[in-house]
């Protein structure tokens, strides 16, 4: 090599990082309107739940005021809750569900 010639370095090859998408809780919350039969169905139908485990959620709601349904990505939260809601709505109930990001 002369002076004037330029030593050309490989470059390393970098993987970009990628980062785990934010999950989100479904927040079902207990109304003294909705009855629980109509809120294990909703469970089951949208949420996959069998029938013991969606007793089981609505029970805690019941009881403690709201229960965590399911934690999964923002826009599977996102419309999970707009179905199940839908479904309530149709059939007169006003049961409630929120998405909100976990900690």
């Amino acid at each position: 090599m002369s002076d004037n010639d330029i030593a050309l370095k490989p470059k390393t090859k970098s993987k970009p990082k990628l980062a785990r998408p934010k999950l989100y809780k479904v927040i079902l919350f207990n109304d003294d309107y909705t009855p629980r039969e109509f809120v294990v169905m909703i469970l089951k139908a949208v949420f996959r739940m069998s029938e013991e485990v969606g007793y089981r959620v609505m029970m805690t709601a019941h009881k403690m005021g709201s229960s965590v349904v399911v934690v999964c990505t923002k826009d599977i939260a996102e419309t999970k809750v707009k179905e199940a809601m839908d479904y309530a709505k149709e059939a007169g109930y006003p049961l409630m569900l929120t998405a909100e990001p976990e900690e």
